[in-house]
């Protein structure tokens, strides 16, 4: 049972059976308060009727033996002030729910002169009515009724109260007729609506389903070129879908470049350590021959790739940036200190970030500037609107249009036939975008005036 409840098509059709059954409740107990509530104002009316016929004769000065209260074979009761029965049908047998439960008239002592007490002038009849029910038994035959009392001041009577019933029979029958056709068509009803929605679940479900085996193998076998079925449809489940295809091909890229990565960084760290390790055998067999400066250089380009390793892997985790308040015009100055033909207009400008991150953002564009200008490379930091602006231009050979964003891919080199050792291992320019872009800016490369590449550096101010 658990498990059957699990599914979403159960609980769609539990819920939707349940909204259903309430509504029907709601609906049917509605149609048969009023249906009851129409009949028995119908019978009200009727009873009424009766009565002020009744009270008419009585006020033409008609005799108690003449009033014909059988004619519609319901009861009818005449009380005087006293509450003494006057007149009754002659086929009464029982009755309640009136004045009296008295069936047959008691004989008259007196003709008495009226009731004092009485509002209403001789011969008049009261237009206000009093409805009560209760039950009469007529000719063998017991029913309920519904009885109306109506008053009737007649000369030399005084006040009369007639009470006239009219048969509950049809509202009974009718209501209980609704009640039967209710507790027979509300079970098919509902059988109907979960079978409908039983089958319309499946159907809305199926494509669903055929997502999740698709995951399913997917993971089973590893393999992220696989993609979901898409129906061909345009609801929730044809989006679900294609999210979910947009999602295995981040996925896949994401891998992808992680694998990428991976090799190429193994494939960088193999050239430093294998010329450091051939240095340190060579000098363990001949000390005389160590190249001590070549080993130590080998050692700092080891432990610069290590350290850009490490800066995209925390940068690929998610390292947060920092809210830090940093002065660019300071840091460009700091970072081109000690530099040959290095010049540098930079006012104050201050962006929020990771003062350490943006450091290595323009020690990498100095680095990569200085390795390809000829003699001189300007650095410059400005304010344009709500942007802090750090250009750096070089006068060397520039960048090609078609390689302007190959450049900032990793281990991406323009120049393969310039040796490793000269160049870089095509990470700092990644670096420098990565972490831009994660500082809500922008980091871009085009010609500069003096022929060279220039790169542009904007940052949101403070």
């Amino acid at each position: 049972m658990r498990r059957l409840f699990g599914s979403v098509r159960a609980r769609a059709t539990l819920g939707a059976t349940l909204v259903v059954a309430v509504a029907l409740v709601a609906a049917g107990a509605s149609v048969l308060l009023s249906l009851r509530s129409d009949l028995i104002d119908r019978a009200g009316t009727q009873a009424e009727r009766t009565a002020r016929n009744v009270a008419a004769h009585l006020a033409a000065g008609t005799a108690y033996d003449d009033l014909k209260l059988d004619d519609d074979e319901e009861p009818v009761q005449v009380v005087d002030a006293h509450g003494t029965l006057v007149a009754a049908s002659e086929n009464l047998e029982r009755v309640s729910g009136t004045g009296t439960g008295e069936v047959k008239p008691a004989p008259r002592q007196s003709t008495g002169s009226g009731d004092e007490d009485s509002t209403l002038e001789p011969g008049e009849i009261a237009d206000e009515v009093a409805f009560t029910d209760g039950s009469a038994t007529i000719d063998g035959e017991s029913a309920d009724y519904r009885f109306a009392a109506l008053e009737v001041d007649v000369q030399g009577k005084g006040r009369l109260t007639v009470y006239a019933g009219a048969s509950l029979d049809a509202e009974q029958g009718a209501v209980g007729t609704a009640q039967t056709v209710m507790l027979i068509g509300f079970p098919l009803l509902l059988g109907v609506v979960a079978a409908v929605t039983w089958l319309v679940t499946r159907r809305a479900l199926r494509p669903v389903e055929g997502i999740r085996a698709e995951m399913a193998a997917i993971t089973a076998s590893e393999d992220l070129d696989r993609r979901v079925p898409v129906p061909d449809t345009h609801d929730e489940v044809a989006r679900l879908a294609r999210t979910t295809n947009e999602t295995l091909a981040a996925l896949e890229a994401s891998v992808e470049r992680q694998r990428r990565f991976v090799a190429d960084a193994s494939h960088e760290l193999r050239s430093p350590v294998a010329s450091l390790r051939t240095q340190l055998e060579v000098a363990a067999a001949h000390p005389e021959l160590l190249d001590l400066e070549g080993a130590v250089e080998d050692t700092v380009r080891l432990q610069r790739l290590a350290a850009d390793l490490l800066l995209l892997a925390r940068l690929d985790a998610g390292e947060r940036r920092g809210d830090a308040r940093v002065d660019l015009g300071d840091l460009a100055v700091r970072c081109a200190r000690g530099r040959d033909g290095v010049t540098v207009e930079a006012p104050a400008v201050e962006v929020t970030g990771s003062r350490g991150q943006l450091e290595r953002v323009l020690g990498n564009l100095l680095d990569n500037a200085q390795r390809h200008a000829r003699a001189a490379v300007a650095v410059t930091v400005r304010r344009e609107g709500e942007w802090a602006v750090v250009s750096v231009a070089d006068d060397g050979s520039g960048v090609p249009a078609a390689d302007r964003e190959r450049v900032f891919e990793r281990f991406v080199r323009l120049d393969e036939a310039r040796a490793r050792d000269d160049g870089g291992a095509g990470l700092g320019l990644a670096i420098a975008r990565d972490v831009a872009v994660r500082h809500g800016g922008t980091l871009t490369v085009r010609d500069a005036p003096t022929g060279g590449a220039l790169f542009e550096l904007r940052l949101p101010v403070v």
